[in-house]
């Protein structure tokens, strides 16, 4: 399936991707030939395959999902680099 040069721009932009030309048309050879390939799984016959939760044949054991406080407040905040008042403090990431 061809993909033409204005969908690989919408979607580097998308992506927030800066792709020179020649990238642009790799990507646009690339995405086609994904594109050819999902087109060949879908002419396979699957009438008969039942549908798939594991790879595996062995059994996964869930444990049980309960809520459970494994420290207390300061003993969270012993191994803390810097805390105040009962909370961590963190390096600012935003300006």
């Amino acid at each position: 399936m061809a993909i033409d040069k204005k969908t690989v721009q919408k979607l580097a932009h998308l992506s927030r991707l800066e792709l020179s030309e020649k990238e642009q048309e790799k990507m646009r050879e690339d995405l086609g030939d994904i594109l050819d390939w999902v087109e060949k799984l879908e002419e396979v016959d699957t009438t008969n395959v039942e549908p798939l939760g594991n790879v595996n044949e062995e059994t996964i054991h869930f444990r049980d999902d309960k809520a459970d406080n494994y420290f207390s407040g300061n003993e969270a905040l012993k191994n803390a680099p810097e805390s105040d008042q009962g909370h961590f403090i963190v390096p600012k990431v935003l300006k």
